[in-house]
């Protein structure tokens, strides 16, 4: 067996003599339970935000990548042959893939969350979109925008730069808050736990004294609640995710009436992710009372 999985699993059986030092009942337990189990609670919706922040980065770039579109204001008598010339500028416009006049249901659609449905456009002055998709290498802009203000004087385009970026830019920000929300979890947590054996090693200095009294060293002593307080703390934290887990699932489908929150849950392969929490929350809780054990103990000697 190798060594290291040989003091894992001698970590993981303890000691029964030495595991008498730690009070298996208490309100030590119960805090770094409830500790443990809140924070990871907590730290399975900031990484949920963090997951879906960036899947609605990358969707908002894909969507809004190599696409453009031209707006033609125009009076009702010229709207149909400035379409049709600007169609015919696009056409001849390399880097233009495809570009198409959006239809009446679909200019509607895009209306209707500001304006209600039935909207009468054929009573409103609205203006006409054309969809253009880019090629791979893209169009010259500044050069389409001249030609089409010298043939279509109503057309406007729009590359959706001013959008796009500053877009991905936000869910990039959001998506750095998720992770720093995480770090802020790990360190609190690991404050708790550490408060939460400090005062199981007070509790016990008069079990610690005797200990030493019989030829038993500061890392024997420090094991038993290194070991104890890591095993409360992966129980607390599976609890935390795994009720986590069903919040997320309980939230409302996404749907087209569907807003952020709708999205937030981990998608296909992002749930096992959740899995990892506990496991980081019990190397939290691992480094946080070996160091302060040893600290408590020497200054006990």
């Amino acid at each position: 067996m190798p060594p290291r999985l040989a003091a894992l699993l001698s970590l993981l059986a303890g000691d029964p003599q030495a595991d008498r030092a730690v009070p298996p009942t208490g309100f030590t337990a119960t805090l770094t339970l409830l500790t443990a189990a809140a924070m990871t609670f907590l730290a399975v919706f900031a990484l949920a935000l963090s997951l879906a922040t960036g899947r609605l980065a990358d969707r908002w770039a894909d969507e809004l990548a190599n696409t453009a579109t031209l707006r033609i204001s125009a009076p009702a008598e010229q709207m149909a042959a400035q379409t049709r010339t600007a169609l015919e500028v696009l056409g001849q416009t390399p880097g233009i893939a495809s570009a198409r006049p959006l239809e009446d249901a679909e200019e509607a659609a895009l209306l209707e969350p500001w304006f209600g449905p039935g909207l009468p456009l054929d009573a409103l002055p609205i203006p006409r979109l054309i969809e253009i998709t880019e090629t791979g290498e893209g169009y010259d802009a500044a050069g389409l925008r001249a030609r089409l203000q010298a043939e279509v004087p109503g057309a406007m385009l729009d590359d959706h730069t001013r959008w796009r970026e500053p877009l991905v830019a936000a869910a990039g920000r959001v998506r750095l808050l998720g992770w720093t929300a995480l770090l802020l979890i790990a360190g609190s947590m690991a404050a708790m736990i550490t408060l939460a054996a400090q005062s199981a090693l007070a509790a016990n200095a008069q079990v610690i004294r005797v200990l030493r009294l019989i030829g038993a060293r500061d890392t024997y002593i420090a094991r038993a609640f290194v070991r104890r307080f890591t095993l409360r703390t992966l129980m607390g934290a599976a609890i935390g995710m795994v009720l986590g887990a069903l919040a997320l699932v309980l939230l409302p489908d996404a749907g087209d009436a569907g807003g952020f929150l709708t999205g937030l849950g981990p998608q296909g392969a992002e749930w096992l992710w959740l899995p990892l929490l506990p496991l980081l929350a019990a190397a939290t809780a691992f480094a946080a009372t070996r160091a302060a054990a040893l600290r408590t103990l020497e200054r006990q000697a």
